[in-house]
């Protein structure tokens, strides 16, 4: 799997985690999380919503996997497979 779909499952499993914590949990650089965020973000893959001073993301669970194989597949059944 790529980086990207990392960082969405993690992301999944704990909307309010911070940029920090999911570079620990995918082996990744804070920046290199920070960018793929905004890649998921500007994609439709995640919503990001200020809380005070902490960010929470919500995933589009309906949104489809943009990969030719997977045309078929929605972001929530990848998920649910990481799961």
């Amino acid at each position: 799997m790529t980086n990207h779909a990392h960082v969405l499952i993690v992301i999944a499993g704990d909307p309010q985690i911070r940029l920090r914590d999911v570079a620990d949990k995918t082996g990744i650089t804070e920046r290199a999380a920070q960018r793929i965020v905004s890649d998921l973000v500007d994609a439709g893959y995640l919503t990001r919503t200020r809380h005070g001073r902490r960010n929470r993301y919500s995933v589009n669970a309906s949104a489809p996997v943009n990969h030719p194989l997977l045309s078929d597949v929605k972001v929530g059944s990848l998920i649910g497979l990481a799961a």
